[in-house]
């Protein structure tokens, strides 16, 4: 039984590295056309995003990360950070995750931040998820009844896969000025 989740493990870890490594670091005027598509496509999804997009002091777009899992897994993608509106910032998630979890997924994300204390968080590294910081799913008429907690929103737009997950982890951000 130990020798299996052992395979397990090891399987799993490996597979979190090649999708790591098969992740391209793609140039920040490519990366930024991705996220500015993102947008869109959330905005499709509930045109209530449009107003939190026109006043959030600034958001961190993620327009495609990988999720996947046996027993751990993990996610990583690559985004932009803007503040009014403009580029400012490369930014990168990783997760590791532990726990009941199979499957890969991916999805888009957006992490509005209410003012510049919120933004400044984010760039120093200080910004990690909590209980009042869950993620929203993006679906119609959703972004009207979401407010900020600690001055932070996040939501979320599934793309593909499928996972059936029951873990817990660590999220981290890294950033990077333009």
């Amino acid at each position: 039984m130990l020798h299996l989740r052992f395979r397990l493990l090891l399987l799993s870890l490996t597979a979190l590295f090649v999708l790591a490594g098969c992740a391209t670091t793609k140039s920040d005027a490519v990366l930024t056309a991705d996220a500015r598509a993102a947008i869109v496509r959330f905005v499709d999804r509930d045109p209530g995003l449009k107003d939190w997009v026109d006043h959030a002091h600034g958001y961190a777009v993620f327009p495609s990360l990988g999720k996947g899992g046996l027993g751990v897994g993990g996610a990583y993608g690559n985004g932009i950070v803007f503040e009014r509106g403009d580029p400012i910032g490369r930014t990168r998630m990783i997760q590791g995750t532990v726990g009941f979890q199979i499957g890969a997924q991916n999805f888009s994300m957006i992490i509005f931040f209410q003012d510049e204390a919120a933004l400044t968080t984010f760039q120093r590294g200080n910004f990690e998820f909590s209980a009042q910081a869950t993620a929203i799913a993006a679906s119609a008429g959703v972004a009207a009844t979401t407010s900020y907690e600690k001055g932070v929103a996040v939501f979320i737009l599934g793309r593909g896969g499928l996972m059936a997950e029951a873990s817990v982890g660590g999220l981290k951000f890294d950033y990077s000025p333009l």
